[in-house]
């Protein structure tokens, strides 16, 4: 019988050999946002060993404020996109798939930090997540060009020959404050009800497309990753019930999305009391989507510990291959594991559970 995470999965012009997704890890090797050789050799080990398709680490759109961390990689001029053209080059050359995940760190952001120190950060309303006014709010125009950055972003993944776009709309970064009413106070309209401040999020989804589709990428599958939870705030939830979780989607569906990434931070722990189904299985019964489920696979604890400088014990799949053999999900994203060891799949395919590395937060401090 066929491991569920080995049979092969097509989205559009996606064609990938299994289920697995490295999942986005920021890893802030890339001085003036430039990835070099030792960014494209860390993707391509990943490649070689088997990884279905590659997520990078978030890329920053061409908003000045966008990152607060000048390591982090741009997706925008030429330098930096001629890095990315690299990386994706090795990827294909190992025989992998791979797509950017573009993204805006929002009010994340310190004053004075990224590449562009001097530059204003970017938010809903100018409200920090603990309600504070710290700014004034961006103008409809304003963040009309926020949108138009992701879409530039969308096209140049195109131009490059990526195989499929992530939008990074999870976390507590721009998009997700957008949804988030404690940090969403605008009264036009990306306001409003859970299902209006989703408007952000749609009218990005559906200017990546067009961009993407006007620069050779019309089959390029367009994905989002979501969360309830928020870095500012691990309890935070934006949809209490299946119905307003399904209503909340049904935007992105409406807007063209193609498949829906969805972080817990324990990915078999139950979205809504009195089932069993993750975020990633709601999102799939609510909307008929493709999903991908991430959050602390093959790992004994999540992933906060990592930054603090804590490792994690390999833990059984078992419940994971259950669940997908199931169609709970359509594919798994791993992340430290993959991180820790570029031959994790590989093992895993041939059965070698007893040659699965435990997580060791050094692994952070290079790119192996």
């Amino acid at each position: 019988m066929t491991n569920p995470l080995f049979k092969p999965f097509t989205c559009r012009g996606l064609n990938m050999p299994n289920r697995v997704v490295m999942a986005p890890m920021t890893r802030a090797f890339s001085p003036q946002g430039v990835p070099g050789d030792n960014v494209a050799g860390y993707y391509g080990r990943r490649a070689a060993a088997g990884v279905g398709l590659i997520l990078t680490e978030g890329t920053v759109i061409d908003r000045k404020g966008s990152s607060n961390d000048a390591n982090y990689p741009l997706f925008h001029t030429d330098k930096p996109l001629a890095g990315w053209k690299n990386v994706c080059e090795k990827v294909h050359h190992a025989g992998g798939r791979i797509a950017p995940q573009i993204w805006h760190v929002g009010m994340v952001r310190k004053p004075g930090t990224g590449h562009f120190p001097d530059a204003q950060s970017d938010s809903p309303s100018g409200i920090t997540h603990m309600g504070k006014a710290v700014m004034e709010a961006p103008s409809t125009t304003e963040v009309e060009d926020m949108v138009a950055s992701y879409a530039r972003a969308a096209g140049n993944a195109a131009r490059l020959g990526f195989d499929a776009v992530e939008i990074h709309g999870a976390h507590g970064y721009l998009i997700d404050q957008f949804f988030w009413g404690v940090m969403n106070k605008r009264e036009d309209k990306y306001g409003g009800g859970l299902a209006e401040r989703a408007t952000f999020a749609a009218e990005i989804i559906a200017e990546c497309r067009k961009s993407m589709n006007e620069n050779g990428g019309k089959e390029m599958p367009l994905i989002l990753r979501i969360s309830q939870w928020k870095q500012q705030d691990y309890a935070a939830r934006l949809a209490e019930t299946p119905e307003k979780l399904g209503a909340f989607l049904q935007v992105f569906v409406e807007a063209g999305i193609d498949i829906l990434h969805c972080s817990q931070r324990r990915y078999q722990e139950p979205e809504f009391k009195g089932s069993d189904l993750n975020l990633a299985g709601w999102a799939k019964k609510l909307t008929g989507l493709p999903t991908i489920t991430v959050g602390s696979v093959g790992l004994s604890s999540d992933f906060f510990g990592a930054f603090a400088g804590q490792g994690s014990a390999a833990a059984s799949l078992d419940d994971l291959f259950e669940r997908l053999d199931k169609g709970e999900f359509d594919m798994v994203a791993i992340g430290r594991a993959l991180l820790q060891d570029p031959n994790w799949v590989t093992k895993v395919k041939d059965g070698r559970m007893d040659e699965l590395m435990d997580y060791d937060a050094a692994a952070l401090a290079s790119l192996s």
